[in-house]
């Protein structure tokens, strides 16, 4: 069995994640890539950390499970390895790729190029690189130098090993090591690290109060379900649910501002325990400018999803305005960042990761 490691360590300083880098959405990601990899038959998240927990266990993705930390690996300066050991010993794996949210995050793609390489013949172990670009000179023979532009950096995304090797060597890497190399461009496909590089994003995200979003399109899928009874149904996505509640905890308003009035929007809202609902609402920026106003709160620090015309006024006004996929071409071009997912499968729950990740 070939198994996606995860060391989901927040509350002490070590060598896998330095204090509070390793949150609920960096792990949600490296569940996600590992979860689309079809190399990889099972994803254990070994953790301490309780909202890492809840999070895990309510992803809704079957092949991963939560190992609470040993006492073992509870020491102030944890090695990868250490933990790797002892799953070894337990026999719960074949082949491991240990994941960690170093950047750029792997995506499923980059998993199954891992993988690839290490299939090929004699190799003992694969990890992650990148090309360094940078001016690097080296001597030669004659007392000369030369210039050696590309330089293969190891970036610490991804590990892979054999269960056996592992036990002979006791080190994450050995034998015949070989590198697959993660371009530039696969940071900017990835949820949460197309945003690393670009400070405006950063500084966008960073000071969020307040997370407002459109329900049908954004929530849903934009369906109208009807039964035979002329009852009308919708699909939200439990992924989303659990994202409102870890803004939440993040003392973070949460709320729906929507064109439709429906029963169903209220009773979502309800058990979501959101602090807003705004139903039939056509000048949405007027709302959103008052409910600021009653919770002292600047536009600038509020978060909108959309998808449709009557949301373009409200994501060009707000710190971090964002569109999912299936929104209309003039939502998207005025959006800061379009999620990947679509409406009603986790693309709300994308953007939350962002917040809760780059949040001060």
């Amino acid at each position: 069995m070939n198994a996606g490691l995860i060391l989901a360590c927040r509350n002490e300083i070590s060598t896998v994640c330095r204090k509070n880098n390793m949150d609920p959405s960096a792990v949600y990601w490296l569940m996600n890539a590992a979860n689309g990899c079809q190399e990889i038959d099972c994803i254990y998240v070994v953790t301490d950390d309780a909202d890492i927990k809840e999070m895990t266990e309510g992803s809704g993705i079957d092949k991963v499970k939560v190992i609470d930390r040993s006492e073992n690996c509870m020491t102030g300066m944890l090695k990868p390895e250490t933990v790797m050991l002892e799953l070894a010993d337990q026999d719960y794996f074949d082949t491991v790729i240990l994941l960690q949210p170093a950047f750029p995050m792997p995506s499923a793609t980059d998993l199954a190029g891992g993988f690839a390489e290490f299939h090929k013949p004699d190799t003992g172990s694969v990890l992650s690189v990148v090309r360094q670009k940078r001016r690097h000179w080296q001597e030669t023979d004659n007392g000369f130098i030369r210039l050696e532009d590309n330089e293969l950096t190891e970036n610490g995304s991804f590990y892979i090993i054999s269960r056996k090797l592992l036990l002979q060597s006791q080190s994450k890497m050995a034998g015949n090591i070989r590198a697959y190399i993660m371009e530039p461009t696969a940071a900017e496909q990835n949820p949460v690290n197309g945003c690393v590089e670009q400070e405006k994003f950063r500084e966008a995200v960073s000071n969020i109060r307040l997370f407002l979003t459109d329900c049908d399109g954004c929530l849903t899928d934009g369906g109208m379900y009807y039964s035979e009874k002329g009852d009308e149904l919708k699909r939200f996505h439990v992924l989303d649910g659990m994202g409102f509640r870890l803004l939440q905890k993040k003392g973070i308003l949460t709320g729906i501002v929507t064109g439709e009035k429906r029963e169903l929007n209220r009773r979502r809202a309800g058990k979501l325990n959101l602090d807003i609902l705004e139903q039939g609402i056509q000048d949405k920026l007027s709302v959103v400018r008052r409910i600021c106003k009653e919770y002292q709160i600047d536009l600038q620090q509020v978060a909108y999803v959309g998808d449709d015309i009557n949301d373009i006024e409200v994501i060009k006004a707000v710190g971090f305005g964002c569109s999912v996929p299936n929104g209309i071409p003039q939502v998207k071009e005025s959006a800061v960042y379009i999620t990947q997912k679509a409406g009603g499968h986790g693309a709300v729950r994308e953007v939350i990761d962002l917040i809760l990740k780059y949040r001060s």
